[in-house]
């Protein structure tokens, strides 16, 4: 990639995931007023607004992050098999947007039964909330979030044998360059 290509991408990658992040901070906050919530009407607007969220907002921006991080990594020294934060990341970012595409099926559901005007507010009460699972994923996108500022150490075979790979071609390009001068 070129410098403005991996920059662009870069920013991208940075933008959805920080969007990823406060999107789930705002369907937490629903999820909390349909955990704690007592009147109906407050549990109707609450699962409404999850949903709307959930599809219009959290998962595109899953997935979204997720193809910008392939990118980026894919496009950058990093790579995507070098290091083990990468695929850690890889992995956590999967399972995340998998739970996050199964959950909303189930926030489709307590959404449409809050939006029937005959459902009484004891079935309103009744369908519970998703807020382990809402907060569950915020744990998983800080864990990630810190993976990708810290970067600890660690590289993979693969990453390894690269590293060989180029340190031995280097070598092999300064012993042509030697023996070319010394030709001359």
């Amino acid at each position: 990639m070129t410098p403005r290509v991996r920059k662009f991408a870069l920013a991208a990658h940075i933008a959805t995931s920080v969007g990823w992040v406060g999107a789930v901070a705002g369907y937490v906050a629903l999820d909390v007023a349909a955990a704690m919530g007592r009147d109906a009407q407050t549990l109707r607007v609450a699962y409404i607004g999850m949903e709307w969220i959930a599809w219009y907002v959290v998962v595109p921006l899953a997935l979204a992050s997720l193809l910008t991080g392939l990118v980026v990594s894919v496009g950058t020294r990093w790579g995507l098999f070098r290091h083990y934060w990468v695929l850690i990341s890889l992995l956590l970012t999967v399972v995340a947007t998998f739970v996050l595409l199964v959950q909303t099926q189930t926030v489709s559901y307590f959404a449409g039964v809050a939006a029937d005007p005959t459902t009484s507010g004891d079935d309103l009460h009744a369908l519970g909330s998703t807020l382990v699972h809402s907060v569950g994923g915020t744990v998983v996108l800080l864990v990630i979030l810190v993976l990708n500022v810290y970067k600890p150490r660690g590289m993979t075979r693969y990453g390894w044998r690269k590293q060989d790979e180029r340190r031995g071609a280097v070598r092999r390009s300064k012993q042509d360059e030697r023996r070319t001068l010394r030709g001359t």
